[in-house]
């Protein structure tokens, strides 16, 4: 097993990663800052997935990846129509699953069969549950994914048919993450979480290495991106800072993250300037980010601030007419991925300017709901 790549808690201390230990005994685990580099002449020759970044990423052997791909990355990046050259819309739902989670989840359950893991498990409102599912399939690993009663058929059968065993649970999505973590702790299993585990968001930060390279390796002004529990943005923000530190930039993009008007802590907790703390979720279309009390919600809050962004809403009577024209451009895509390009067309005049290149991540297929 490869010691190379530690955990950190919030003091600094070093851990070890095993098949159990997944939180320490206060606050989350990170992963350990490592060298990362981009050698643009390698990267130019390999497969088209996430794995061309490999000098980026926490494996030291190709074994654990190389028979777990499903061709996960390198989605298109497109303008949203003529007009608007420089909105630009990255295509994450056209992943093998069907949704960006498949990033984090191949990098974490390659880890996994690095620590030897059989089992896991994990919780979800869906389409992690699928990415997890999917990888867990590949790697022949037994899974079982803890969803909240309320989640769409359609994403329970894409669970089941790749072999997982699903557990409903009554209430929010909090409550299916907290039978999770009593089912991780009764049965000693790996808990594959979005996210607890670190190692999901070395996965999700090559969507920043995707569209560095795709903009002939720059970085756009600003991103827009969904935020439940920021496995996405904060996956982002790692990348970009990845790219920088290599020197293979010399900016981080303004980050926006978007969360929905009827369940959105993180956005209070800009506008009020306070730490995250739980709100009530009223209840909105965006399933995917409707996380009411985000366990990394002031890692999120931490790092939009550092760009120069922030945390807008969108307005839930939006999002139909969202996802409705964003069909008519092309792209067929679920409520939540809606929901943030309701809230672009919102706020896009407070935040970004005219010449700004702007790129949106499409989180989620239509196919799904």
């Amino acid at each position: 097993m490869s010691v190379d790549y530690l955990f950190i808690d919030e003091s600094l201390n070093e851990y070890t990663p095993d098949k159990h230990q997944w939180r320490p005994k206060s606050g989350l685990f990170n992963v350990k800052p490592y060298k990362t580099s981009f050698p643009l002449e390698k990267i130019k020759t390999r497969s088209a997935s996430l794995w061309r970044y490999k000098e980026a990423l926490p494996f030291r052997k190709d074994e654990y990846f190389s028979s777990l791909t499903l061709g996960e990355g390198m989605t298109p990046l497109v303008s949203f129509n003529s007009t608007e050259p420089n909105l630009l819309m990255k295509m994450d739902y056209l992943m093998p699953t069907g949704s960006f989670k498949d990033r984090g989840a191949a990098v974490l359950i390659a880890k996994a069969l690095e620590l030897g893991v059989t089992s896991v498990i994990a919780d979800s409102s869906g389409n992690a549950g699928t990415s997890i599912a999917a990888y867990c399939a590949r790697a022949n690993m037994n899974c079982h994914i803890y969803v909240p009663d309320s989640t769409s058929q359609k994403k329970l059968g894409q669970i089941e048919a790749h072999g997982a065993q699903i557990h409903k649970v009554s209430g929010s999505r909090e409550a299916a993450a907290l039978a999770a973590m009593k089912a991780v702790e009764a049965e000693h299993k790996f808990y594959a979480s979005h996210v607890y585990n670190p190692f999901f968001y070395e996965g999700t930060k090559t969507f920043a290495f995707e569209i560095w390279e795709q903009l002939g390796f720059q970085l756009p002004d600003t991103v827009v991106l969904p935020v439940g529990n920021g496995t996405l943005l904060l996956g982002a923000f790692i990348g970009f800072k990845n790219l920088k530190e290599a020197e293979a930039t010399d900016k981080i993009p303004k980050i926006i993250g978007v969360q929905a008007e009827g369940c959105a802590p993180i956005a209070k907790a800009i506008r009020n300037n306070l730490n995250v703390s739980a709100v009530k979720n009223k209840g909105t279309q965006a399933e995917g980010i409707a996380i009411a009390d985000p366990a990394r919600g002031n890692q999120v809050s931490a790092a939009v601030k550092s760009t120069g962004g922030n945390i807008v809403t969108a307005p839930e009577e939006g999002i139909d007419a969202a996802q409705k024209e964003l069909a008519q451009r092309g792209f067929f895509v679920e409520p939540t991925t809606a929901a943030t390009y309701a809230a672009f067309n919102k706020y896009r005049d407070s935040i970004t300017t005219v010449d700004d290149v702007v790129v949106m991540s499409l989180c989620g297929s239509g196919l799904k709901k």
